[in-house]
């Protein structure tokens, strides 16, 4: 499944200030035509439902030369970094090749496709070289990152067991148009995308044949426990029976918030040693901005507030030698005149009484 080609029209355009995706150049390539959109339908008309579950914002296209060859780039902001990576395991294809470019990447002969922050990236060489790559790991790193929160990645697709995977075959899903094209163990419509579930599944290879494991995250602990009561009369999903890794009976566990469910060729033993290797790992993550900064961090604060405490010491030793430094000047330059009294000071004392009177004594 690939990125159509993308339409230019007249509603939804973007002015040339909004245009802050992809770059003017990178790496000897220039951009000659650029344009974009903030409508899904214009980014891809027959998948525009699944790129809006997955939170499209807006894409661009732009198209760049560099001597006599030529690339076009088609690029699409999502609200995060779970939709950019999950549009990404729903355009790359089982024939991909792994690419280490932007966060991950994939390629079909002159067609490579990436993410990178909350963009999903296609590009298209028209002739490709040795430094094609290197060429578009340039051009991820001047696509901006977001701020905050919606840079980081999804974690739900770390639960997904490493042994015997299929590379290139995890599917992420955030909403079921997304999930009925990757196909599902469960059917859709029981999964309740309605209370913010996420999907992952992935392929693996068995003694027996191929295996999908999907494992679904939901807010909490009570709403798995009540879909995985719903899915119990479940002995396998009808619509997955054209796929061997999908049809099967199925097994199922609830771990925490995650349901995880089993199917495909593979025997009871595997199945259940699969179900028992994932388990909910709790682990805090931010889920909104805390602005975090120095002005705002608590030991920040409290090193200045020694630093203020050092120097207003040093100011007060500084004003006390002061101080007497100027007195002892003072008596040396004019001995008894500023700050020595008299000997031949007089103190009056009254003394109130009857018969008292009133006396001066010198001192």
């Amino acid at each position: 499944m690939a990125l159509v080609a993308l339409a230019w029209c007249e509603p939804g355009v973007l002015r040339a200030a909004d245009r802050a995706i992809l770059p003017t150049s990178f790496a000897g390539w220039s951009q000659s035509e650029a344009k974009g959109s903030a409508e899904a339908a214009l980014a891809d008309a027959a998948n525009a439902v699944a790129i809006k579950e997955y939170g499209f914002q807006k894409f661009e296209s732009a198209s760049y030369r560099r001597d006599d060859n030529r690339m076009t780039v088609k690029a699409i902001r999502f609200a995060d970094a779970s939709g950019a990576y999950g549009a990404f395991t729903f355009y790359k294809q089982p024939e991909m090749l792994a690419e280490k470019i932007g966060d991950q990447g994939a390629s079909l002969n002159n067609r490579i496709l990436f993410y990178r922050g909350n963009v999903l990236v296609q590009a298209t060489i028209e002739r490709l070289t040795a430094m094609s790559a290197a060429d578009l790991r340039q051009l991820s790193e001047r696509i901006p990152l977001p701020e905050g929160p919606a840079r980081n990645p999804p974690t739900l697709p770390q639960y997904l067991p490493r042994k015997g995977y299929v590379s290139l075959s995890a599917k992420f899903a955030l909403g079921p148009t997304a999930l009925a094209a990757a196909g599902s163990l469960i059917p859709v419509e029981q999964i309740g995308f309605g209370s913010s579930a996420e999907v992952v599944e992935g392929k693996y290879t068995t003694a027996k044949g191929t295996a999908t494991v999907e494992i679904i995250a939901y807010p909490t602990p009570q709403i798995a426990v009540e879909r995985l009561r719903a899915f119990s009369g479940l002995q396998q999903n009808p619509a997955a029976s054209g796929d061997a890794s999908l049809a099967g009976p199925l097994r199922m566990k609830r771990s925490g918030p995650l349901v995880v469910a089993v199917a495909g060729q593979i025997t009871d033993d595997e199945a259940n040693r699969w179900l028992s290797n994932i388990n909910y790992d709790a682990d805090v993550t931010w889920n909104e901005n805390t602005n975090f900064d120095k002005k705002d961090n608590v030991a920040n604060l409290l090193v200045n507030l020694i630093f203020l405490i050092l120097i207003l010491i040093a100011f007060a030793l500084v004003i006390g030698i002061a101080f007497g430094g100027v007195r002892i000047l003072m008596k040396r330059l004019y001995p008894g005149r500023i700050f020595d009294r008299a000997e031949n000071a007089e103190i009056i004392q009254l003394k109130i009484g009857r018969g008292d009177k009133t006396e001066r004594q010198h001192l």
